[in-house]
This record gives C-alpha cells, structure tokens and sequence, in this order.
C-alpha cells in the first residue's frame, strides 16, 4: 500500500480512483462498511482505491486545544486500512490555510487534480471544506460536472453496548473513556489499543512480584478509565496475555497517570526502550487504595487470576 503526505507526493502519472475521506479514527465497523464499499467499487471498475484523512485532526486547528482523543495513530489506521485492501492512503495536513479551501475548491484541488477520481464513497453524514459546508448533496453535484459517481454507504447501529446509535469514533470514544472496553470493541471489531514506548517507572510492580510495562503513550491517546483490565500486551511480534493497570497509583500518592502492563506467567522480560501495543479485553475493577500493601498483593494475585481466565476464553 502506498502512503502520501501530502498532494505533492501523489505520483504524476496516477490514474483515475475510487476515493473516500474521512479522519477515520479508529477504523471501526462503519469506516469498515464504507472502505469495503470504495474497495468493492474500485475492483468493478478496475481502479485504486485512496482513503483521504487529515493530520492533526480538523478539529484542533478550527478550535485550538479541542483534539478529541485518538482510538489509533496514523500507522495503526494505514495498517487496518491495507488489511481492507486499500491501495493508498493521503494524508493532508490540516493546517488553518487548509480549513479555508471551500468545498468545491477542495473537489478541485484534491478529487480532480490529483486523485482523478471516477467514484467517491461516504457516509451519510460526511461534511467537507470550509465550516463544514459540503455535503453528500454538494458532492453529488460536483460529481455531474466532474465526471465521478458519489455513492453514500448507510451505517449500521450498535447493539446494547452503544444504545443503538450508529457506529461512531464519538461514541466509541466515549465508552473508552467510561472503561467500557467490551462495548468499544463491539463497534471497533476488535480491542482497543493502546501503544507507546516502555520507560523506566518506580519499580514498585517488579519488587512486589508483579513487574510491568510501563507505556509512555502516544499524545491525545484515547485512555480507558482508572482501572484494572484483562488484555495482551503485543511486544516483539509476540501477543502475551496480561493484567493492565491503568490509574495514578493511589496505593503510594501517586499523581500522574500512567499504563501498566503486566506479562502474566513471563519471567526475565527486558522491553525497555521498545514501542509496544496493550489491547483491552476487559474491565475487571475499579481503582482502589488498601489499608495495607499485603491486601494490595492479594488483591493483585487475585486480578492476575481473573485476568489468565478472561484471555484464556479468547483462545
């Protein structure tokens, strides 16, 4: 799969496209409906096809110190994208200059210009260009002057978890956010991941038994709420079941945040240095201060077996 940054790196030479645009954080299972669709599309007409996404995200740049938390970074999107059978992803980055293109501007200088596109696929919410002020509609009609179909792919809703509302990175945010990792994994089609390089922490986990990953995660991460949770811990191309811990370590009047994931059963890891992935599974309780430190390493013992059984069912 081959990744632009940028209209200039889009080879000179390339042909007519299927495209879809979106920030498509997350990849969940509405973007997989829509990118599905352009790929099926693509394949009738004997074309690529280019998802379009942004960096940062608009809406950090339309109002400053609004970035929403992020379900996946760019590389984690282009690789769930090329396991959909994307041909290429661009990445524009959104800069105030760019927030001002209006919408028929950007169908210009993106869609025609350079992606040369033959048919766009979208949702039917999409919205594009300056304040927003393009839609499906717009994009129809643009379609008939230059020469590409528009084709709005509906969205499914979610079950129990998301209260039947559409598949949505707002609402799988939001379910992160309440540690309801379950349900986010029920619109994502998979778990929640968390990545970052291991650093050096307080060495409290390696003294009491239990040593863990310390996670320096990426900026603007979407962080499942304090608490411990069953998942993996993806290091090394290895996926090795885990206890994550996420919170300021109440026990010892900790203040900063951090992700802690423990290798169940492994001995001896040395990760530190390496950038590794935490996928929650499952929320398993809350965070909590003990009265003494050997009701915490029951405690823990006890969330290591929970953890073990919870994996265990995922194989």
């Amino acid at each position: 799969m081959q990744r632009w940054r940028g209209l200039e790196d889009i080879p000179q030479d390339w042909g007519r496209s299927v495209v879809t645009i979106g920030s498509y954080d997350g990849v969940h299972r509405g973007h997989q409906l829509i990118i599905a669709h352009a790929v099926d599309r693509a394949r009738e007409l004997g074309v690529p096809v280019v998802v379009v996404t942004f960096d940062p995200h608009p809406s950090e740049v339309v109002r400053p110190g609004s970035h929403p938390p992020l379900l996946a970074p760019h590389h984690r999107r282009a690789e769930l994208m090329a396991g959909l059978g994307v041909d290429a992803v661009l990445v524009l980055p959104f800069t105030t200059e760019f927030s001002k293109l209006s919408p028929a501007d950007f169908v210009v200088k993106v869609l025609v210009d350079k992606l040369h596109a033959k048919a766009v696929v979208e949702g039917p919410n999409f919205r594009f260009g300056h304040k927003a002020a393009g839609n499906v509609e717009f994009l129809a009609e643009q379609g008939k002057i230059y020469d590409f179909e528009v084709e709005v792919v509906d969205l499914y809703v979610t079950g129990e978890a998301g209260g039947g509302e559409p598949f949505s990175s707002t609402l799988t945010r939001r379910l992160v956010a309440e540690g309801d990792v379950a349900g986010a994994r029920e619109i994502l089609g998979r778990p929640h991941r968390v990545e970052g390089v291991v650093v050096r922490g307080a060495q409290r986990g390696r003294e009491m038994g239990f040593p863990t990953a310390n996670v320096e995660t990426l900026p603007h991460t979407a962080i499942p709420a304090d608490g411990v949770y069953a998942g993996y811990l993806h290091a090394q191309g290895e996926a090795m079941p885990a206890a994550i811990s996420v919170g300021t370590n109440p026990q010892f009047d900790g203040t900063e945040r951090t992700v802690e994931a423990y290798a169940i059963d492994r001995v001896g890891l040395d990760l530190y240095g390496l950038h590794v992935a935490v996928d929650f599974l499952a929320f398993v309780r809350g965070q909590a201060k003990f009265d003494t430190l050997a009701a915490l390493l029951e405690q823990m013992a006890e969330d290591v077996k929970r953890c073990r059984e919870i994996v265990a069912t995922e194989d």
